[in-house]
């Protein structure tokens, strides 16, 4: 019995194969349909957004003469702190009258990310928004008053900067190759499925073929239904 299940497997797998392949033009027009559905979505729909990095150094010093084990570990350990004080709403509020923007304060807060490593006093800032200038003008902007915030909050030494604001040339979303390829994916797929579900759902015997396979029987003869119908003609013409 394992012996006919197995083959029962085989030939069920090279069925999908066989009925995937004589399908497979079907498939590939899903995909380049749904692709293309993706690509124009993806330009017409989704606003590009550049990306401005910028990155501080902050150091809490308790001692004015020697840095002590115990100061890189509380700086360690606050730059969560950090992270929430650049992301405050006062720090957007400055920003926003630094600027003179029209925008409310949220809205900065919302485009403002902040990144802190493990085991490293650096933070870094990130700012995105649809005009690359001013992402790079709300990073720097966003620096400079958080770090005069977090001195004055935080009670540190001071907040050095590391890499300045950085100037997008290129929208770091959205990925239009990585969107089109998931639509191209997508596309197959579907096809795929209702090739799958339109083949197996339809237990009409086709074929010879579907005769031997499904009922386990030999054809010796088969009898075409119908015939050309230029034989029809000359079968009529001889009456």
């Amino acid at each position: 019995m394992n012996e006919n299940h197995e083959r029962k497997l085989e030939v069920t797998a090279r069925d999908v194969f066989d009925v995937l392949v004589k399908r497979w033009i079907i498939i590939v027009l899903c995909g380049l349909v749904v692709a293309s559905a993706f690509l124009l979505g993806t330009k017409l729909f989704i606003t590009p957004q550049y990306q401005s990095t910028t990155t501080i150094y902050v150091l809490s010093k308790q001692n004015d003469d020697k840095l002590t084990s115990t100061d890189f570990q509380v700086s360690t350990h606050l730059t969560k702190d950090y992270a929430r004080i650049i992301k405050s709403r006062d720090v957007a509020e400055q920003v926003v009258d630094r600027l003179g923007l029209e925008i409310s304060a949220s809205s900065v807060q919302g485009k403002i990310s902040v990144e802190t490593e493990e085991d490293t006093r650096i933070v870094t800032i990130v700012v995105k928004d649809p005009d690359p200038v001013m992402a790079q003008q709300l990073a720097e902007a966003i620096r400079e008053v958080s770090a005069k915030k977090i001195v004055d909050v935080m009670k540190v030494e001071t907040v050095n900067v590391v890499d300045a604001a950085s100037l997008p040339t290129s929208p770091s979303t959205p990925n239009t190759r990585n969107n089109v390829i998931l639509g191209a994916a997508l596309g197959c797929l579907l096809a795929i499925a209702i090739i799958l579900l339109q083949h197996y759902s339809n237990d009409t015997i086709k074929d010879t073929d579907d005769v031997e396979h499904y009922l386990g029987l030999n054809v010796l003869a088969s009898i075409p239904t119908n015939e050309p119908a230029t034989k029809k003609k000359k079968r009529g013409g001889r009456k």
